[in-house]
């Protein structure tokens, strides 16, 4: 199923090329605000569930074309991304697993804009194609074996950053990931079901008429398992929180004014976004291969371009 709000912040699911609005099958709930609704709708899923699958039935809905798509998971209590993540290169060596928080409020939809603020004095902006995983119930210290337990679906997420903040040293990854529209979301959540192997999904990335090589989650160093383990470890994760799960970084490119960037995951579908940058920055387009060398480590890769034929959603 997949799940997520329209227009004017109406709880839908996808039919097809349409969305159903499913606000008469939540009966009894009362959200102040899109995030504690979708929230509810996550932590109390099975009981909904043959409400929502029976009103999708009879219900045609709307076109897609014809609505605003809003993020699903407006403003997650914790969005934590995780560090360097993915093996890249011949003979990778395996990175010690790591994470950061990012500010929630940076989380905007499809056909948003993404603003490079003037204020921010980076040396590049860079985007960061990811699979997201939506955490379904509470989760303390819950070990790899019974963590997928902890998973409600999957969404895509856009990481965008803002390089070149290094004080004393060391990355700032205040600086660098939560300037505000920084985490682009969606289109939808995708319940766990519906995606069989998700260490097996193709992620595609194009920006103008450049299309990036892409990846396979297969890729992943450090498996979901292993990242619930690792962050309900240090924290206690809630319904509604988001683990993005980190990108292979031979896809990074510059982000610069008047761009239109689209991300497509297997089974979840393509995300679209603009950027608007003030001042005009200018950097080279297509893949940042000095990031790309850094991150392979000298080695060598050779980069597959997803097709049509690849496409599984």
């Amino acid at each position: 199923m997949k799940i997520g709000f329209f227009n004017d912040w109406q709880p839908g699911v996808v039919k097809g090329n349409h969305i159903v609005d499913i606000t008469n099958a939540l009966k009894g709930v009362h959200a102040h605000h899109p995030q504690e609704l979708i929230n509810v709708i996550i932590e109390y899923f099975d009981e909904f569930k043959g409400d929502i699958e029976k009103l999708a039935a009879k219900t045609n809905g709307v076109p897609l074309d014809s609505v605003t798509i809003l993020p699903p998971v407006p403003r997650p209590e914790k969005l934590i991304c995780m560090a360097v993540n993915y093996l890249e290169g011949e003979n990778p060596a395996m990175p010690e697993i790591d994470a950061f928080l990012k500010a929630s409020d940076t989380v905007i939809g499809d056909g948003d804009t993404v603003l490079l603020d003037p204020e921010c004095k980076a040396t590049i902006f860079h985007h960061e194609a990811e699979l997201a995983v939506v955490i379904a119930k509470e989760a303390d210290h819950v070990k790899q074996q019974a963590a997928m337990d902890y998973v409600f679906g999957y969404t895509g997420f856009m990481d965008v950053s803002a390089r070149g903040f290094n004080p004393r040293g060391a990355q700032s990854y205040y600086q660098a990931k939560s300037w505000r529209t920084f985490g682009p979301m969606g289109p939808f959540i995708v319940t766990k079901d519906e995606i069989p192997d998700p260490h097996n999904v193709n992620v595609r990335l194009s920006n103008n008429y450049f299309k990036f090589p892409g990846y396979n989650t297969r890729d992943m160093a450090h498996k979901i398992p292993e990242c619930i383990e690792f962050a309900s470890r240090i924290m206690t994760l809630q319904p509604g929180d988001i683990i993005s799960t980190g990108t292979n970084h031979q896809n990074l490119g510059a982000m610069q004014e008047g761009d239109l960037i689209v991300m497509d995951i297997d089974h979840i579908g393509p995300l679209h976004v603009k950027v608007h940058d003030p001042l005009a920055r200018e950097w080279p387009r297509g893949i940042d291969e000095a990031m790309a060398r850094r991150m392979r480590g000298g080695g060598t890769q050779t980069a597959k371009t997803f097709d049509k034929s690849d496409d599984k959603k």
